[in-house]
């Protein structure tokens, strides 16, 4: 949707040290600074953009009334990772630095987002976390988000496999156009041979299904172990990177998280994963709430 007038809204596109945005203000004036939000868009870094989430940006200012910024990062691969969380992270602190001059309290501004937008999210909040230079981020919200590239056998995966329109292959498909790889390499992926067994070693303290309530567990199957291949891991060693896999961030960086609000959807491939996300948030002290969407999908 174009920029429509709204009776309740001030809508303006510019842009924050280069970056396309959307902003929406309420026209209400407010006795004091009100809410931010910068919200950035899913849509596996290479669909959607502003004007696709115009209707709940618009409800989000309105319902709570708060003044949102909506990210229009270039998307993949055109312009090629991490393009795009560089964007919202710009994005991110020039909104940080410059609240006040739209009627916003700096110490009150959350990012929010979707799917990847809820991977970019969680990178900008791990990004920021431990920054003294600008105000911190209120809070984090979630929704759905991509948050690891190491195992796509995870019982959330298995179960909701054939899903309608996030499949556990089209994933892996996006994933890989969203790094420029070559698509052949899916099936290698989905196996998990591009996995070394020192990193399975590593980061099964974090990804692991004995982590996942046994409620969400239901007719789970562990795949039986595939063999590792150096070249596909020699491929794809941006996946292992938590700018793409934030779950993979250190300890020393999850514990300077703002406070979390992660959704997840029952029949999604992804929900697993910010399953393992709340248990890594709240080991390292952080403040989680969790809304589960039992009829809901990705």
């Amino acid at each position: 949707l174009p920029a429509y007038r709204d009776s309740q809204l001030f809508i303006k596109d510019l842009h924050f040290d280069g970056v396309p945005v959307r902003i929406y203000l309420p026209r209400e004036p407010s006795a004091s600074k009100r809410r931010g939000v910068v919200f950035i868009h899913g849509g596996c870094g290479i669909f959607g953009s502003i004007r696709s989430y115009e209707r709940i940006c618009r409800y989000i200012a309105r319902k709570s009334d708060s003044v949102v910024v909506s990210v229009g990062y270039h998307l993949a691969p055109e312009h090629r990772y991490p393009a795009q969380t560089l964007e919202c992270l710009t994005a991110t602190v020039h909104f940080l630095k410059t609240a006040e001059t739209y009627g916003v309290d700096p110490a009150r501004i959350i990012v929010c987002g979707d799917s990847a937008g809820g991977t970019f999210t969680a990178s900008v909040c791990q990004e920021l976390g431990h920054r003294t230079d600008i105000p911190r981020i209120r809070a984090q919200v979630l929704i759905y988000p991509f948050l690891q590239a190491l195992n796509f056998n995870l019982p959330s995966h298995q179960k909701n496999a054939a899903v309608a329109f996030l499949s556990q292959e089209r994933t892996v498909h996006f994933i890989l156009k969203y790094l420029n790889k070559d698509c052949s390499l899916k099936e290698p992926i989905l196996a998990g041979s591009h996995v070394p067994e020192s990193i399975n070693l590593k980061y099964r303290k974090w990804i692991n299904p004995d982590l996942i309530p046994d409620v969400f567990k239901l007719g789970y199957k562990p795949p039986v172990p595939t063999l590792f291949s150096p070249q596909v891991h020699e491929e794809v060693q941006e996946l292992f990177e938590p700018w793409v896999s934030p779950l993979l961030a250190e300890d020393a960086v999850v514990c300077g998280l703002p406070d979390t609000c992660i959704v997840t959807c029952e029949h999604d491939v992804l929900r697993d994963e910010g399953l393992l996300y709340k248990k890594r948030l709240e080991d390292n002290n952080v403040r989680v709430t969790w809304h589960h969407m039992e009829k809901g999908f990705h």
